[in-house]
């Protein structure tokens, strides 16, 4: 048995104003991942939520998913596929009946029965159960089971596969879209799915049993725990800290006999490669004009100076010219970080607090100094924290105090 895993398409993306749809990322990799599904003739596609970047998509995702689908079905190669975090469950699961007799398994929500929904295929090995675990959270669980509460995701994704009818003796696939770490150890995060933050960890042992677990959610692609439990990662690259993942792709997975299970990724070329540029200014000035890539999305980072409109706009004209686009620019350089590390305890102890905010500012506003107003704002805050319990919030007269102050001074200028 052979089947495509894919996760986290994101259909409708944009990264820093650009639409990935608009622009033809997205229909492009659609495109070339059914030459790949036509080639490769695999037994079913099955895709771990997040089809949609969000709940409501727009009517350019939807024929996007439309197209990818039809031309599946066309091929004859059945789709399993669950709602992910981003995914409306409720408007993936529509006509979901209809939809399977054209080979389209769609989970979208657990329904008034516990019991996930089931696919069974055949091949020369015997069957293969493909069970469709939308994403799930305690109170959803609790509500199927008719439970009043399973506290964390670990313990409620257990008990609702204690009740799943599974033969363990035969292969079996589970296919979800959840937070799934290894004894605690959180695997790759970052980039555009920074925000899961361990929020709702199970772990992988709550998989035990299952032949292959297709996972979606994290859009790094890498094996937790085990081999065949694994994170097939988004097909393109939403965030530039994800340039700093392994290569990912559609996971070609083959189930041999109980027990036998191989992978392997096919990585997709972009329409449009991501880049950094990081470094400083001459260097990365010459590199590029001796540059021949083009239809890139480039990210400029420079390491020894301030990013001035000057500097801007020589690398957005640079872009332009090669048909790239510089979505993101900015700078790291800290004129008074050597100053800083040079500064003993003793010394930052010898300055008051107006001298250290002085040059906290500073250095935060690229060597600026205070206006005369800003000092007597600073100092009238001082006397009002003098005046009060430092270990207490600010009591509501002192903050009017404070407006009132700010007022004057306004009413001045």
């Amino acid at each position: 048995m052979r089947f495509f895993h894919l996760a986290d398409l994101h259909f409708g993306k944009s990264i820093h104003g650009v639409s990935l749809l608009e622009n033809g990322d997205q229909g492009h990799w659609v495109t070339e991942f059914l030459k790949l599904a036509e080639e490769k003739k695999p037994d079913a596609v099955v895709i771990a939520g997040d089809v949609y970047d969000r709940s409501a998509p727009s009517g350019e995702a939807v024929r996007l998913l439309s197209r990818m689908l039809t031309a599946l079905s066309e091929l004859r190669i059945p789709v399993m596929l669950v709602a992910g975090n981003h995914d409306s469950a409720q408007r993936l699961s529509f006509a979901g009946p209809v939809l399977a007799r054209q080979g389209l398994h769609i989970s979208g929500l657990l329904s008034d029965s516990p019991i996930l929904t089931h696919v069974t295929l055949e091949d020369e090995a015997g069957p293969v159960t493909f069970w469709l675990m939308p994403y799930v959270y305690p109170a959803l669980i609790a509500q199927s089971l008719g439970e009043e509460s399973l506290g964390d995701n670990d313990r409620a994704v257990r008990r609702l596969l204690e009740v799943q009818p599974v033969d363990f003796s035969r292969r079996n696939v589970l296919i979800a879209h959840q937070f799934v770490t290894a004894g605690g150890e959180e695997g790759i995060r970052g980039g555009s799915e920074s925000m899961v933050c361990g929020v709702g960890q199970i772990d992988v042992s709550a998989f035990d049993g299952f032949d292959y677990v297709a996972l979606g959610h994290i859009h790094a692609a890498y094996p937790v725990g085990r081999d065949t439990v694994r994170y097939a990662g988004s097909p393109l690259c939403y965030h530039f800290d994800e340039l700093r993942q392994a290569k990912k792709g559609p996971v070609l997975v083959e189930l041999g006999p109980k027990g036998q299970v191989s992978t392997e990724t096919f990585v997709i070329p972009p329409l449009h490669p991501m880049r950094e540029l990081r470094g400083a200014y001459e260097e990365l000035r010459d590199r590029e004009l001796a540059e021949t890539r083009t239809g890139e999305y480039l990210r400029l980072v420079l390491t020894d100076r301030r990013m001035s409109p000057e500097i801007g706009a020589f690398f957005e004209d640079l872009c332009r010219a090669r048909g790239s686009i510089l979505m993101e620019r900015c700078s790291e350089y800290d004129p008074f970080a050597g100053r800083a590390a040079a500064l003993s305890a003793r010394a930052v102890e010898q300055k008051s607090v107006p001298e250290l905010f002085s040059e906290f500012y500073a250095a935060r506003s690229g060597g600026d100094e205070l206006s005369e107003a800003d000092r007597e704002l600073l100092e009238r805050a001082l006397q009002l924290m003098e005046q009060s319990d430092i270990h207490e919030a600010p009591a509501p007269r002192d903050m009017d105090r404070l407006l009132e102050f700010i007022l004057e001074q306004e009413g001045r200028a």
